[in-house]
């Protein structure tokens, strides 16, 4: 696998504190960002690296070489003219033909690029795009996918949204398929392009672009405010920490009675109403060591009351809801099942014994898989027994909350929580106090 770098842009936003460097020179805690992408590659064992540089300073070139004391064989593409992100895709097209990551080099980043690159392979992808939720999705570009992850649409912030939508955002990464540099065979020479717009946008249509979706530090150093918050992260271990090479602490979620106001069953997205304190505690995750994952139980799909296609809306309110007040859950599980019949107008496929449904552990534990979650450190909160029944059979520490079910204890009674607790904000306080 090669890395293509796109590190030729002139970082006009960051230039009090670059100066006459390249952004992705800009140092951070004694390192240019672009050598903090070069360690990370090259320790899943991607050496062959070509970078796209400016043409008025050879910084890049003088500060890595050939790439030797990385033990990566860097080569460089000199952008004569700017080229937007993809024009330079031309002069890799002239000596490549296989996948490669491109990269845009103003983002600080450490991910798993063995993971990135095994979802990409084994989804047969054209472009596999790295995705992840924000703190605000209103004004990014998102992308529309299916359950299976492939893209539907690429949302542009600029277009109106009067509609809800899922906070999945497009963080700049991508596993490129050789094929797409068949778009460059017959230029006589490189023409600006802009990568999103004219070679993943116009490729969705072939059904081979997906999302994966990764909780790992991906984030853009390109004004003075997110280079000193990115600092600010590498100093206290954030960005190597949330690598999923190394295991991840989790708070999972309820949904009705914990996120949203509890009453009759949400049917339909009309029905659903955030707990007004819920997107600050969430927030105060998203700002913390742990991840946060709803894990809910659905059985109104099961009992023919809602359709799959309902229950995305509801959840595409959820986030969307969450989104404008600086919140997001890094997933969200359901399970559509409910095992007792004698519902007018049930579906039958969904009136099974399963794994999924709480005090199951499935939910998690299809968590546990994509993210790396290592239970015993992480925690599950809701508003009845059974969810503290669930934490415990994960092996998780419990928060139960009587804000909620007014009927909390159920048939669940015995599980004995690690703590109870009047709100969320309440229980994530407690949890992030333990922290210190």
């Amino acid at each position: 696998m090669l890395a293509f770098i796109q590190a030729g842009g002139a970082g006009t936003r960051l230039k009090q504190i670059s100066g006459d460097l390249p952004k992705p020179m800009v140092p951070i805690c004694g390192k240019p960002i672009l050598e903090y992408q070069v360690e990370s590659l090259v320790r899943d064992g991607i050496n062959e690296i070509v970078i796209v540089v400016p043409p008025q300073t050879k910084a890049i070139q003088d500060y890595f070489g050939d790439g030797s004391k990385w033990n990566a064989k860097i080569s460089y593409i000199v952008e004569e003219s700017p080229l937007g992100t993809a024009g330079a895709l031309y002069f890799l097209a002239k000596k490549h033909r296989g996948d490669f990551l491109l990269i845009m080099g103003d983002l600080m980043l450490d991910v798993s690029w063995k993971r990135f690159i095994s979802f990409h392979r084994k989804s047969g992808a054209i472009v596999t795009t790295f995705a992840h939720p924000n703190s605000h999705p209103y004004d990014s570009d998102l992308l529309v996918v299916d359950d299976e992850d492939k893209v539907l649409r690429v949302l542009s912030k600029k277009e109106k949204r009067d509609f809800f939508y899922r906070n999945i955002t497009n963080a700049g990464l991508y596993v490129v398929g050789g094929e797409l540099l068949e778009t460059f065979e017959d230029m006589d020479e490189p023409i600006k392009m802009d990568f999103e717009k004219e070679l993943l946008a116009p490729s969705v249509d072939s059904g081979l672009v997906y999302a994966y979706r990764s909780s790992e530090y991906v984030k853009d150093c390109g004004t003075p405010d997110r280079y000193e918050a990115v600092t600010n992260d590498v100093k206290n271990g954030v960005v190597a920490a949330k690598n999923l090479q190394n295991p991840q602490k989790c708070i999972f979620l309820d949904r009705d009675g914990t996120i949203n106001i509890f009453g009759d069953f949400v049917t339909n997205k009309d029905k659903l109403r955030l707990i007004p304190s819920a997107p600050k505690a969430i927030a105060r995750i998203n700002n913390s060591p742990y991840l946060a994952i709803c894990v809910t139980n659905q059985p109104v799909v099961a009992r023919g009351e809602t359709t799959l296609a309902e229950l995305s809306e509801i959840h595409a309110k959820l986030e969307t809801e969450l989104g404008k007040e600086g919140a997001y859950l890094n997933d969200l599980f359901f399970c559509p099942h409910h095992p007792d019949k004698g519902f007018p107008g049930e579906r039958p496929e969904y009136k099974i014994h399963c794994d999924c449904r709480k005090p199951g552990i499935g939910m998690l534990k299809q968590a546990q898989r994509k993210y790396n979650i290592d239970f015993k450190s992480s925690w599950m909160i809701g508003d009845t027994t059974q969810d503290v029944q669930t934490g415990i059979n994960a092996g998780c520490k419990t928060v139960l909350l009587l804000g909620g079910d007014p009927l909390p204890y159920g048939k669940y009674a015995d599980a004995k929580p690690d703590f109870i607790c009047n709100t969320l904000e309440e229980a994530v306080e407690h949890i992030l106090s333990e922290e210190k």
